[in-house]
């Protein structure tokens, strides 16, 4: 499931959601913050793969071994930013 394979699609996976999360995270947000954002965007339709909180925060959990994000007094952001 991290990776897409033949019978799961790129947004279904936990790299394609990390795609998206990244793009949301242009500021310092919470988990929350992301969460809503991310149920907001599936209820208008903006990302087609339906993702459990479960995988938000193994998600995050991957982007943080990859050096993609880091915490920052309670919030969660790009490396770098």
């Amino acid at each position: 499931m991290i990776m897409p394979t033949k019978h799961t699609h790129f947004s279904e996976s936990l790299l394609g959601f990390g795609g998206y999360i990244l793009k949301k995270l242009d500021t310092k947000k919470s988990v929350d913050d992301l969460w809503n954002e991310y149920q907001k965007d599936l209820s208008d339709y903006r990302f087609d793969a339906k993702h459990s909180f479960d995988n938000l925060l193994l998600t995050l959990v991957f982007l943080h071994s990859l050096g993609a994000i880091e915490e920052s007094g309670g919030g969660i952001m790009k490396c770098g930013s």
